[in-house]
């Protein structure tokens, strides 16, 4: 009993049990339950998972505010939405893969379980890693928020481009020092065939391997973005760490619901942009003020007024649009 009540990364262990079994439970439920098997998952399902994940996200917010008072609940939701939007990138990443490889739609979920189970791992180290940084040196905040304010105005005038897998360097590198397979065998993701040259039996990676290789990078790429985003908005691993992971969590069934219509959110990239930039000005702005640090329900408020309007713009800008524009490339044979 005593061993619970020690503190770990500044909060009881308890408190890291009881979120860690919380999303355990949900792993559990979502591929075990409710995904069970190879189906395809539609929309309507979609659109009930991806409820019930934000829905927890924010229900969470009332055990924040238990344990740890109001400026803490403002600070959780404020990095709650924050990672949410962020991880509306990842989604266009993830259809991209996914059309590059021309991956069923009944395989996809498999590939994003995992996908997403390493980015639980990943994001952890990441931000263990960050919070005992940041402890050490305080100032290291400062780097976070010119490198998001950097981010934001680089993203802000940066065109979309139409980026070619093919000519990816991992992938490259994967091809040419592993046995791939371009044949899907079923939700495999490595068989065991006759090797063509010599009649072995050997082990091949499949295209479902390949894209999960892809995703997981490309969440780290992504990480370097959203982690110091969230560390200027607190420094509590605590808050952190659960704001990213039920952010997380809910990036599967919002891909499967959203991803018909991405093409809906072009414009949300410059609502993204602007929010990277006052994020990583808050700081500045409060040592300007004078104020311990920026005004957390300001944070919250400010943060759903840019998002709000982004989206709104976008689906005004694309209200015409019928068909989505094509991403990567569609066929089995675009990869051989």
């Amino acid at each position: 009993m005593e061993l619970l009540l020690l503190t770990f990364l500044g909060q009881p262990v308890w408190m890291w049990l009881l979120f860690i079994s919380l999303v355990v439970t949900l792993l559990v439920l979502d591929l075990g339950v409710l995904n069970k098997g190879d189906h395809e998952i539609g929309v309507a399902q979609s659109l009930k998972l991806s409820a019930m994940y934000i829905a927890l996200g924010l229900g969470f917010s009332g055990f924040i505010f238990w344990q740890m008072g109001g400026e803490a609940t403002a600070q959780y939701l404020t990095a709650f939405v924050v990672e949410k939007t962020l991880a509306m990138d990842n989604i266009f990443v993830m259809a991209l893969i996914f059309s590059f490889f021309a991956i069923p739609r009944k395989y996809q979920h498999r590939v994003l379980f995992w996908g997403i189970l390493g980015v639980i791992v990943l994001r952890g180290i990441m931000i263990a890693l960050g919070a005992t940084i940041v402890e050490q040196y305080h100032w290291v905040l400062y780097i976070f928020a010119l490198f998001l304010v950097f981010t934001g105005i680089k993203m802000l005038f940066t065109s979309e481009e139409n980026h070619d897998l093919s000519e990816n360097r991992v992938l490259k590198f994967v091809r040419k020092r592993f046995r791939v397979t371009d044949e899907f065998h079923g939700n495999a993701f490595i068989v065991k065939q006759p090797d063509p040259k010599t009649g072995k039996i050997a082990r091949y990676a499949t295209p479902l391997l390949l894209a999960l290789v892809l995703i997981e990078i490309a969440d780290i790429v992504f990480a370097v973005d959203s982690v110091p985003a969230v560390f200027t908005i607190t420094t509590d691993p605590y808050i952190v760490y659960t704001s990213n992971i039920f952010a997380i969590l809910g990036l599967r069934a919002l891909y499967f619901a959203l991803s018909a219509i991405l093409h809906r959110f072009a414009y949300l990239k410059y609502a993204l942009s602007l929010l990277l930039v006052f994020i990583g000005s808050k700081i500045f702005i409060a040592d300007a003020m004078g104020w311990p640090k920026f005004p957390p329900e300001w944070s919250l408020g400010i943060t759903f007024a840019i998002l709000g309007a982004g989206v709104l713009f976008s689906l005004w800008k694309t209200r015409d649009d019928d068909e989505p524009p094509q991403i990567g490339r569609n066929s089995a044979e675009s990869h051989s």
